[in-house]
């Protein structure tokens, strides 16, 4: 899971904690935005918010094409990516 521009590496060598999330809240004000990672728990009723990022704006936008472009090769290598509903 490297990110070539950046550097990122899926090995830990900077002792980087992982967390699994399934739940995501985005709000922004004209300064920032913030983005929420949690967990929705099978019930669906509950979720558990677990970390919060905020950043400005030209960082947000470079998270989204990162984003897009990490996706659309996840799609060449393995396919579509459908929603679970």
């Amino acid at each position: 899971m490297a990110d070539k521009r950046h550097g990122s590496q899926s090995s830990n060598p900077d002792g980087v904690e992982g967390k699994y999330a399934n739940y995501f809240q985005i709000g922004h004000n004209a300064f920032e935005f913030v983005l929420d990672f949690g967990q929705l728990y099978a019930d669906g009723r509950r979720e558990q918010m677990h970390t919060r990022i905020v950043t400005g704006p030209s960082y947000a936008k470079e998270f989204l094409q990162l984003l897009e472009e990490s996706v659309e090769q996840y799609e060449e290598t393995f396919g579509p990516i459908t929603r679970d509903k």
